[in-house]
C-alpha cells in the first residue's frame, strides 16, 4: 500500500476574516492513499491556521506519522488505528508540544482509510457506515466575513441555503448592524446564526445580548475562548436565550464527555479533520442526539473534508443539525463537491451513489498547477 501527500494553495481575490486572523489563500493537505488491488481513499487534514500549517503536516505526516502504520497492520480497521497510533504518539505530542497538527494528521488518515474501506465494499461512505443512512442532508453557508456581510448572506439563501453563518467578534457596532442588516435581507423564516470565534471575554460576551435576541440567532458559537472557565460558560449560557455552540477547538474524548454539560452547550460542532476522524466523529453524534444536542459538524476546508463530513452526518440519520459549508471563494471545495451541492434546494443537498465520498483521481488532479508539495510514502 501507499500514501500520497498532496498540498495545494489557491491564491483568491477576497481574504477570509476571522476575529484572529485573515486567510490570504486557500491551503489544502489531502492524503490519498492505494492498496496493492488499487484501490483508493481520499482524507483531509486541517491546515487553516497558521498561514504555513499546510507544509508543515505534509512533513509531519511524511516523516512522523505514516512510516508507523505498516508496523501497526491495522489499515484494514481505521478506527482502531487511530486508536492505537493516538497512543503511540501521546507522548511525544506532550514533549514537542503539537497535540493539535498531530492529531490533525491522524485524522485525514483514518478518513483516507474509511472512504477506502467503503470503495473496497462498494458502497457510498454513508451506508458503509450505516444501513439507515439518509440519502440527503441540511447544511448551511457559513464562514460570511464582516465586510459585505448582509449582501453576502442574502446571496447565500438567494442560492439554496436556509440558514447561514455571520462572522462576528470585530467591533461591536459592526456587528450588530452586520446581522440586523442580514436578519433584515433573509428575512424571519431562514435562519442566522454567528460565530465569534472566541474573541471576547464574559462581561464583552454579556453585552452581546441584545443583538442575539434582536437578531434572532439561532445560536451563538464560540462567544468565549475555549480555554475560559466553564463557569464563565455557564453565566453567558443563563444571561442568553441564544443557544452556545462549541466544538471545533475539544481535543480528546474527555471534552467531548464533559464540556458541552459543564458549558450549558446547545449545538455540538465536532471537525472530524481536527480530532478523531470519521469513527469518533460517529460515537459523538450517537452520543450527541442521547444528552439531546444538536449535531452540526464543523468543517471550513476543501472538498474532501466536506464530502466526508456530509456523509458521516447522513450515516447518522440525523433529521436535526446541519453539516457547515464554507461559503467563501474555494474552487478545491466548490468543484470537487460539485455534484453533490449542484443539487443544493431548500438547504438539502442529496449524496452521490457512488462508492466512498464519490470522487476519483480526476477530481484532485484538475488542481495540479495549485500544488505546492506531493510525496510518495510506502505503507
Amino acid at each position: 500500500m501507499r500514501a500520497t501527500i498532496l498540498v495545494h494553495r489557491i491564491p483568491v481575490e477576497t481574504p477570509v476574516q476571522t476575529s484572529f486572523g485573515v486567510m490570504t489563500d486557500r491551503p489544502s493537505v489531502i492524503l490519498r492513499v492505494e492498496d496493492e488491488d488499487g484501490a483508493i481513499g481520499f482524507g483531509e487534514v486541517w491546515c487553516n491556521w497558521p498561514s504555513v500549517g499546510a507544509e508543515y503536516r505534509a512533513r509531519l505526516l511524511e516523516a512522523v506519522i505514516l512510516p508507523l502504520v505498516a508496523d501497526l497492520r491495522l489499515i484494514d480497521d481505521p478506527a482502531a488505528l487511530w486508536d492505537r497510533l493516538t497512543l503511540r504518539l501521546r507522548i511525544l505530542a506532550i514533549q514537542s508540544g503539537e497535540p493539535g497538527p498531530i492529531a490533525h494528521c491522524l485524522a485525514g488518515l483514518e478518513c483516507a482509510l474509511q472512504d477506502l474501506m467503503a470503495r473496497r465494499a462498494g458502497l457510498p461512505l454513508a451506508r458503509y457506515l450505516s444501513d439507515n443512512a439518509s440519502q440527503s442532508i441540511a447544511v448551511y453557508a457559513s464562514g460570511i466575513n464582516p465586510t459585505g456581510a448582509p449582501q453576502t448572506a442574502e446571496r447565500a439563501i438567494a442560492s439554496g441555503y436556509r440558514a447561514c453563518k455571520v462572522k462576528i467578534g470585530f467591533d461591536p457596532g459592526r456587528d450588530r448592524e452586520n446581522l440586523l442588516g442580514a436578519r433584515s435581507l433573509i428575512g424571519g423564516g431562514n435562519r442566522l446564526m454567528a460565530d465569534a470565534n472566541q474573541a471576547w471575554s464574559l462581561p464583552v460576551a454579556l453585552q452581546f445580548a441584545e443583538t442575539a435576541e434582536e437578531a434572532g440567532l439561532f445560536w451563538l458559537e464560540e462567544p468565549l475562548a475555549h480555554d475560559a472557565p466553564d463557569e464563565d460558560w455557564r453565566a453567558l449560557g443563563k444571561a442568553l436565550s441564544t443557544p452556545l455552540a462549541a466544538g471545533e477547538n475539544f481535543l480528546g474524548k474527555q471534552d467531548f464527555e464533559s464540556l458541552p454539560a459543564a458549558r450549558s452547550l446547545g449545538v455540538l460542532q465536532p471537525d472530524l479533520g481536527r480530532w478523531g476522524g470519521i469513527g469518533q466523529m460517529m460515537a459523538i453524534g450517537h452520543e450527541a442526539r442521547r444528552k439531546g444536542l444538536l449535531f452540526c459538524p464543523h468543517w471550513l476546508g476543501g472538498g474532501v473534508g466536506l464530502l466526508t463530513s456530509c456523509h458521516v452526518k447522513a450515516a447518522l440519520d440525523d433529521a436535526d443539525g446541519f453539516v457547515e459549508v464554507d461559503f467563501n471563494d474555494n474552487p478545491m471545495r466548490s468543484e470537487i463537491a460539485a455534484e453533490v451541492f449542484g443539487t443544493l434546494d431548500e438547504g438539502r443537498v442529496v449524496l452521490s451513489n457512488k462508492a466512498g465520498i464519490g470522487i476519483d483521481d480526476a477530481a484532485v488532479d484538475a488542481f495540479d498547477a495549485h500544488l505546492v508539495v506531493s510525496r510518495d510514502v510506502r505503507l
